[in-house]
């Protein structure tokens, strides 16, 4: 079984920046081998270099945390990279928000638990094949309403986001992955946090997961072409056009 690997960019002020165990106060522009600088074409094209990626992950932090957004960085990167499938987080919540996202065909639309007022926008569009949920966690609490943790709920593609994992180096949360990949055997689970190398991606192989959100792993090195390219599904869109 392969992985679905999916590169992750946090964007704050127009820059990429480094994430730190959750903390997103303390998030600082990034600083990789991979781009000689924290602009985000800069950055999925050393990422792109790296491995030829047929999706990313893009985390509009200004928007999730409601201090304007990056929608021009993600519009940038899907002109930049227009075969690259880009996965976005920016806090959306609500119906209209929903439609205008897709209406304005901006790619596939996450939706963080963290942001959502209730249950019900994400049980409208279950069904949509460009829409993912994420399942939000800091340590054992759920961020969101409790009913987005009913399978019943979820469209084909669901993220288990540990927050304080994220950037860190504690591993990905086995436990509650084996939990989510038991209670809904059907639905395509993916790891978010603490990916620390190839060890975690075989265990992960190994509980059923289908994919896997990595970042500092790459920028690191503690990830490299080869072991990327061992677990990554064939690959398919080489940078650009």
């Amino acid at each position: 079984m392969a992985l679905d690997i999916l590169p992750v960019i946090d964007v704050r002020n127009g820059v990429v920046v480094r994430a730190v165990k959750g903390r997103r106060d303390l998030y600082r522009p990034i600083e990789t081998p991979l781009s000689a600088s924290a602009d985000p074409v800069a950055v999925a094209s050393g990422l792109l270099r790296l491995h030829p990626f047929d999706k990313l992950y893009i985390a509009d932090l200004d928007a999730i945390e409601g201090n304007g957004h990056n929608t021009g960085a993600v519009m940038t990167l899907r002109q930049r990279f227009p075969k690259l499938d880009i996965w976005t987080d920016n806090g959306t919540a609500g119906a209209e928000a929903v439609y205008a996202w897709f209406g304005a065909d901006r790619g596939t639309l996450v939706l963080g638990s963290e942001s959502q007022i209730d249950g019900e926008t994400v049980r409208r569009f279950r069904h949509e094949p460009r829409l993912v949920l994420s399942l939000d966690f800091r340590a054992d609490a759920f961020q969101g309403p409790p009913e987005l943790l009913d399978p019943a709920r979820w469209p084909a593609r669901v993220i288990a986001m540990t927050l304080a994992r994220v950037g860190g180096t504690d591993g990905p949360d086995f436990e509650r992955l084996e939990v989510l990949r038991s209670v809904h055997p059907a639905c395509r689970i993916y790891a978010a946090g603490g990916v620390r190398g190839k060890a975690d991606l075989e265990r992960l192989v190994q509980l059923g997961v289908n994919g896997v959100l990595v970042a500092s792993a790459l920028h690191d090195g503690r990830l490299d072409a080869s072991e990327i390219a061992a677990f990554a599904r064939s690959p398919q869109h080489p940078e650009g056009d």
